[in-house]
């Protein structure tokens, strides 16, 4: 009986098989090479029309001379931020379709309680497009790599001796 049902369902199964095949034969696919899949993410970097990235990223209680006002222009990189040509470089490798880089971290998001420090900073301008309206803060685990995620756009308050 055993013996029975093992080839009734290798039966069930080659006749699915087959049919499977022949409808993706009928439709064109069956000699269809597959398909590299695609990123994820496409970063929107390489768009002609970016030249209007502009940022404003004021600073505050960062330490270590990072305090102040710059103002960053990407695709060229310009302006008077002290790394420009690596901040346009850093939002735009963590620039993807449908994403927003400056979202603040959702609500109901559980995150270690740390302090990072003082450090504020508040970026507004345009960047892919879109208006940006941001403001950072170090207080707990998930602002403090919300911050480090925008390094070097903003500072590295890290680098500067500090242990957080």
């Amino acid at each position: 009986m055993l013996q029975v049902n093992r080839s009734v369902r290798a039966g069930r199964l080659r006749r699915v098989l087959l049919t499977a095949t022949g409808t993706l034969a009928a439709v064109g696919l069956a000699s269809v090479a597959p398909v590299a899949a695609a990123p994820a993410a496409v970063p929107l970097a390489k768009d002609p029309g970016r030249a209007g990235d502009h940022l404003t990223v004021t600073v505050r209680d960062a330490g270590g001379g990072a305090d102040g006002t710059h103002e960053l222009t990407c695709h060229p990189a310009g302006g008077d931020h002290p790394r420009a040509a690596d901040a346009c470089a850093a939002l735009d490798s963590g620039t993807r379709w449908g994403k927003d880089a400056f979202a603040p971290v959702p609500q109901g998001t559980f995150c270690t309680m740390q302090y990072g420090g003082s450090a504020t900073a508040h970026v507004t301008g345009t960047w892919a497009g879109r208006p940006v309206d941001a403001r950072y803060d170090r207080s707990d685990g998930c602002e403090i790599a919300r911050w480090n995620r925008l390094v070097p756009l903003l500072p590295d308050v890290r680098a500067q001796g500090r242990r957080l």
